[in-house]
């Protein structure tokens, strides 16, 4: 950030409205303390913004993990401000390479190298590819990539008031204030309604036909479950496992690893709605899903009755405030839902979207981050025509 402070306005608003986004409280008044801050520290150094935006943009202690996160994800790893918690990762390019046989430009050439031309950085040429079609050495790359996310959910309103510099006038604390002054005037207190998170929720298909893209799924859970600490993280197979404690670890190979010798039913059958009914019985209807957002990664795949799939997602759906169902091959040409699972449940999903690739877990990420749904399939209000159109088909 090599500007000004008359340049910086632009940066600094969208950095803020990330961390916004995020879950930190961010009002306008804190942008303009973080210019201010600039405009007397300088925007040269990234060391100056990071402390300008920390001590003005941060109002709790809460805010400083979320702080850390955005920031690296969006300046980048800088130099003068402390260890940052999620560690970005690093920006390959790939550069047009040297016929077969010929040396490498420029190595026993006393004239200037010619220059050489970028075609792709390396995460965008991973981001599309299918996982199951990546190396050994190009899937430890993507599982990088997936522990560097920054995944947050919406906001809810509650009922529990806050002190703030605008809102409603707090008269309770008004006329402590007062009293403690001996009945003197003050300054007119104020309060607001707090905001937190929406809990997020994940029931992973870990049965045989999911295998090979579970493993993905379970690290953009546990990429989750590090910066939201009331994540749940469950599996479905031939029955339920809980593993968010698991899953809590801030290592990513260490917590997968846990997480797998917990799992007793990785690469099994698929009943999909007794485990999802289970778990409403169990953990659902007691609150773990009242208001919260809920991600289901699975093809669709039930082995017993899919009636009674379509009955469990729809008792999920009136707790939820938002289900999302992800399936791998949404995200490849031509599919069409035509298992009995995905037709049982397609009524009762807010979003079906892709879960395949890299890119495809970012923008699911993204996605969880708006308040509103916008890629269902094919739409409620179209649903009876096209599950007529995959049964005649």
């Amino acid at each position: 950030m090599n500007a000004g402070p008359e340049h910086a306005v632009e940066p600094v608003v969208e950095f803020a409205g990330r961390l916004r986004a995020s879950g930190a409280s961010v009002p306008p008044t804190r942008v303009h303390m973080m210019l201010r801050a600039l405009a007397e520290l300088g925007a040269d150094s990234l060391s100056a913004v990071y402390w300008s935006g920390r001590l003005t943009l941060c109002a709790s202690p809460d805010d400083i993990e979320r702080y850390d996160q955005v920031f690296s994800a969006y300046f980048g790893a800088g130099q003068g401000r402390p260890r940052p918690r999620v560690q970005v990762a690093p920006a390959y390019r790939m550069v047009a390479a040297p016929a077969d046989g010929q040396p490498e430009t420029g190595a026993k050439n006393d004239g200037p190298p010619p220059e050489k031309l970028a075609t792709a950085s390396r995460h965008e040429v991973l981001r599309n590819r299918d996982v199951t079609e990546l190396t050994a050495a190009e899937r430890a790359e993507v599982n990088h990539y997936l522990s560097a996310l920054v995944i947050a959910v919406p906001e809810r309103i509650t009922r529990r008031m806050r002190a703030a510099p605008g809102g409603t006038i707090d008269a309770r604390r008004t006329i402590r204030a007062m009293m403690r002054r001996g009945g003197e005037p003050v300054e007119v207190l104020r309060h607001r309604k707090s905001r937190r998170t929406r809990r997020l929720v994940f029931l992973i298909d870990v049965s045989g036909s999911m295998a090979p893209y579970a493993d993905t799924v379970l690290r953009f859970a546990h990429a989750a479950c590090r910066a939201r600490p009331g994540t749940e993280v469950f599996t479905v197979g031939t029955r339920l496992t809980r593993l968010t404690r698991e899953l809590r670890g801030r290592g990513a190979a260490a917590a997968i690893a846990k997480a797998s010798q917990a799992i007793p039913d990785w690469s099994g059958g698929t009943r999909l709605g007794p485990e999802v009914k289970e778990f409403l019985d169990r953990w659902g209807q007691r609150g773990v899903a009242r208001g919260a957002v809920v991600v289901l990664a699975s093809d669709g795949w039930e082995q017993g009755d899919p009636t009674l799939l379509g009955e469990q997602m729809a008792r999920l759906r009136r707790l939820a405030r938002r289900v999302v169902w992800v399936n791998p091959h949404r995200g490849h040409d031509g599919y069409a839902p035509r298992t009995g699972g995905m037709r049982a449940a397609l009524p009762h999903i807010d979003d079906l979207v892709a879960g395949h690739s890299l890119g495809a877990m970012e923008d699911l990420a993204i996605l969880l981050t708006t308040t509103t749904s916008c890629t269902p399939w094919p739409g409620t209000h179209r649903l009876q025509d096209a599950t007529e159109a995959v049964s005649d088909a």
